[in-house]
């Protein structure tokens, strides 16, 4: 259960850590991650004003205030009515602050706003603050992660077992058929549903389209969504027939490669070095050229936030963070193949959430 006491009282010791005089979060996850409260995106401002020697206040438009489950020993909720004008409300809430971290997601209407109130402000991003802080799951957020991962894992077991059709389906319905089933396994909202085929699925982003699934075909798939506020993240491939020997070759290549990055994953190593770890395999097997992205994201209440697994990030794993650890190969013109687990960090070594099989399905 979310502590909304328990990680402003953090938030407000990372302030004084940081010598940064306030905090203010808008709509994004760092609202519902400090407060439980989930901000519509609306042309109303809500905003969260933190600062460590007084009580948080949390500013809603009026009509927006039964929306939010109070927790008076935590912040303070103001509702303002239509007549007021919220940007000055902040800036009175600010008074005496002088640098002040600003939500990553806040939208810059506002900020315009509100430097034009207070133009002596000095801004940094919120991550500054309570970056490391989100980072690091607690065991509650684990288990909401392991839950949400085990529910798509059922989905792709049913991919992989052809429970799910796919000849004679174009990719935008199966992506729906996927979509329906997050949503039947208790997500509450979908995030993604990447059904890919062929050539197509060279394109790591590819949206769904008209395009009909046929024999014998490379299918990717990369799904997820949010469950009680986490994310889940899964991908899969199934060859709806016979597979080439270059697709098998390099599949081996690629489960070869996945698990090298999840044994790189253990407390104290940079992140990078989980990047580099597949990227040794494939670039040693000849396919270097055709890994186009990072190898990882991290997890939360964003389905992409910090830590991310990439060339460069040398911060050090530490107990408690979950990423993806998903290389891939993209052949342009031909095929495409990305094989994608979600790991935390633990002191006990990589734990993997998705558990389902990693090998390459022949549907007949």
């Amino acid at each position: 259960m979310m502590d909304a006491a328990h990680r402003l009282q953090r938030a407000q010791q990372c302030l004084m850590e940081n010598e940064v005089d306030a905090l203010v979060v808008s709509v994004g996850r760092d609202l519902p991650y400090l407060t439980g409260y989930e901000a519509m995106p609306l042309e109303r401002l809500t905003a969260l004003v933190v600062r460590a020697d007084r009580t948080p206040q949390l500013f809603v438009p009026g009509l927006e205030v039964p929306r939010v489950e109070q927790h008076p020993e935590a912040f303070e909720t103001i509702g303002w009515s239509e007549d007021i004008d919220p940007v000055g409300l902040v800036a009175e809430a600010l008074a005496g602050a002088h640098r002040v971290a600003i939500g990553d997601q806040m939208w810059s209407r506002f900020l315009v706003e509100l430097l034009h109130q207070r133009p002596d402000l000095s801004l940094v991003r919120s991550t500054e603050v309570i970056g490391a802080m989100r980072m690091i799951k607690d065991d509650d957020e684990v288990a909401a992660l392991a839950a949400a991962s085990a529910a798509v894992d059922r989905i792709a077991a049913d991919l992989r077992s052809g429970v799910i059709p796919l000849v004679g389906r174009t990719e935008h319905q199966v992506s729906m058929d996927l979509s329906e089933r997050i949503l039947a396994e208790g997500h509450e909202r979908v995030n993604f549903a990447i059904v890919a085929t062929a050539d197509n699925a060279a394109s790591p982003h590819h949206h769904p389209g008209s395009r009909i699934i046929g024999e014998n075909e490379l299918v990717l798939c990369d799904f997820g969504g949010t469950m009680d506020g986490y994310c889940s993240d899964i991908t899969r491939c199934v060859v709806t027939g016979t597979a080439s020997a270059e697709i098998r070759e390099a599949w081996e290549v690629l489960r070869t490669a996945q698990q090298a990055g999840v044994d790189a994953a253990i407390v104290g190593a940079p992140c990078e070095e989980v990047d580099r770890a597949p990227r040794r395999v494939i670039d040693e097997a000849g396919w270097g050229r055709y890994f186009v992205h990072r190898t990882g994201h991290g997890i939360g209440m964003e389905e992409h936030e910090d830590p991310y697994m990439v060339e460069g990030n040398q911060r050090p794993l530490e107990h408690g963070h979950a990423f993806s650890v998903e290389p891939g190969i993209y052949v342009p013109g031909q095929w495409g193949m990305r094989l994608e687990d979600i790991v935390v960090a633990t002191v006990d070594g990589p734990r993997r959430l998705n558990n389902v099989g990693r090998d390459l399905p022949e549907l007949q």
